[in-house]
């Protein structure tokens, strides 16, 4: 390793330490030297002088924090000494001017996606089997059962073995079991349809019982995800008499694209009569819908086809060092070169809102992203859950111990490119460049409406490990220390940690990991979630959620 510590912006008044560092280790960061009046684990924060009650903690060269109690140059910054605190902000100060990093590695390169006719390209062919209430649940899983083994899409269960082997000990009379593990396989059946990727059954527990702007947000989540590039077409399921109506869905549909023309079988129950024959008559059209699906072929897409999304979770104190950025320099050359990206998680952009407004095209954009930040940071706060609250154990346990922190290292998702457009939670993409989404920053609830807002590829850094997929968009999931990465490979796609080790930059590592989402997104390369089955999907119902 290269650097035990770090400052990472010239004006901030702490350092991070890289690795476990002991109690009297001297620090030389340019002009500062020191000495650690206190051990720093790795990822953890010092400060660099002097700092009294009152004073601002200054990271990523802005007010991340305000000291509650002294803390001597060299000592641990912790709960028990700062506590969150960031800027104000308000109007566009600046016009703001951007450099693409070199696009010469990929100008002239293309994936391999299913072209849609209102020309989005998916880097997958999904068929979607949908409820519009919680009371279709039920057979949306009995169409479930009855298609993925018979279509060759059940995935195996590795555990079979696992559960058969406990059997066979006990019925041999064994108290407790020694029982090693091992995995049980069974050959994947043969797809029937190999140009369909998947059918994906999505359940949910909504559609009524809520507010009517809950049915609202629920039929415009679920339009994104029929419009959305990877989906071939779609089953719905609805009951009839429920908030969130048909008539809704096919409304959002035509909000998003006047000219909808995907395959859209819609089944009411209390239309159909029985069970049985709802049923029959849904999967006998789905059935029908996936041979036309399967006519679809892979063809070449300039990279401006691609739309990304950005996320983070189970972050901790390397994500706004080494994975965060390695997705902001993705980001930036996506939209270098075209492209769409989307930043989202609106409770942990805290701290940042000045530098985003700035980026923002015109004052137009700007002030609807601060309506919308202040919106929300109000609606939590009359329910005494402010974005303060927003760090997990986890974050503040690996070095995270204010909002602040945790939000000017996930905005480094974002890149430095200028804000396009700033969408409300269940808005479609409209423009190229990157566009900021209204979300949560619970993982699923963020991810489920990057997918529903048309992103075909979703980046996902952790530092802690989290399992999250999509139903249908390609999760790729980025660790930023390579400990991780080690522990638990069967969730990891991409190891950012040579950045903090010193062994690669961020702009080296950005570009291996555009390199690995072309091969993702032409489906030469499947990711750890998909190869895991995890298809989380969590509408947002819009009440406080961080």
């Amino acid at each position: 390793m290269k650097n035990r510590s770090l400052k990472i912006d010239p004006s901030d008044n702490v350092g991070v330490a890289l690795q476990d560092l002991p109690k009297g280790e001297p620090i030389e960061m340019g002009e500062t030297n020191l000495l650690l009046q206190d051990e720093v684990p790795a990822k953890h924060k010092f400060a660099l002088e002097d700092l009294a009650t009152g004073d601002s903690v200054i990271m990523y060269g802005v007010i991340v924090g305000k000291v509650t109690n002294p803390i001597p140059k060299g000592g641990l910054l912790s709960t028990e000494n700062i506590k969150h605190d960031s800027a104000q902000f308000g109007r566009k100060k600046i016009n703001y001017t951007w450099n693409s990093p070199s696009l010469d590695r990929f100008k002239n390169r293309t994936f391999d996606g299913f072209h849609r006719s209102d020309g989005q390209v998916g880097t997958a062919n999904y068929w979607l089997v949908i409820p519009l209430v919680f009371c279709e649940n039920r057979n949306v899983e009995v169409i479930r059962n009855a298609f993925l083994e018979e279509l060759g899409y059940a995935k195996p269960n590795p555990y079979k073995g696992l559960v058969k082997g406990l059997v066979e000990e006990y019925q041999s009379g064994k108290k407790e079991s020694d029982f090693t593990f091992e995995a049980f396989s069974n050959p994947k059946s043969q797809q029937l349809f190999p140009q369909v990727d998947g059918i994906k059954f999505l359940t949910h527990q909504g559609g009524c019982g809520g507010t009517r702007q809950d049915a609202e947000a629920l039929c415009a989540l679920l339009a994104g995800y029929i419009h959305n590039p990877n989906v071939a077409g779609a089953t719905v399921l609805s009951l009839g008499c429920q908030h969130a109506q048909a008539a809704i869905l096919k409304e959002k549909l035509q909000l998003i694209n006047p000219g909808f023309d995907k395959l859209l079988f819609v089944f009411e129950q209390q239309k159909e009569g029985t069970e049985a024959e709802l049923l029959a008559k849904a999967i006998e059209k789905t059935f029908w819908g996936l041979v036309a699906a399967n006519k679809l072929e892979r063809k070449p897409a300039p990279l401006s086809k691609l739309s990304i999304g950005l996320e983070c979770g189970g972050s901790d104190g390397f994500s706004g060092i080494s994975a965060n950025p390695v997705l902001g320099h993705v980001s930036d050359l996506v939209v270098g070169l075209g492209g769409k990206a989307v930043l989202s998680e609106f409770p942990e952009l805290c701290g940042v809102e000045q530098n985003l407004i700035d980026r923002c095209v015109d004052d137009q954009i700007a002030s609807r992203f601060t309506e919308l930040m202040r919106a929300y940071a109000n609606a939590a706060e009359k329910v005494g859950s402010g974005f303060d609250m927003n760090p997990s154990p986890g974050n503040i346990k690996d070095g995270l111990i204010t909002d602040a922190i945790k939000s000017c290292g996930a905005a480094k998702k974002g890149g430095t490119s200028p804000v396009a457009d700033v969408l409300d939670y269940g808005e479609y993409l409209k423009k190229p460049g990157l566009s900021l989404l209204c979300t949560p920053g619970n993982d699923v609830e963020s991810t489920t409406a990057m997918a529903g807002s048309g992103c075909n590829i979703i980046l996902f850094t952790t530092g802690l490990g989290t399992p999250t997929g999509n139903p249908i968009t390609p999760v790729i999931k980025v660790s930023t220390n390579q400990q991780l990465a080690h522990r638990m490979p069967d969730i990891i796609d991409f190891d950012a940690g040579p950045i903090i080790s010193g062994e690669k930059t961020i702009e080296e590592m950005g570009e291996e990991l555009l390199e690995e989402i072309i091969l993702v997104a032409s489906g030469k390369k499947s990711t750890k979630a998909m190869d895991l089955d995890q298809n989380d999907f969590i509408p947002w119902k819009r009440g406080v959620s961080l």
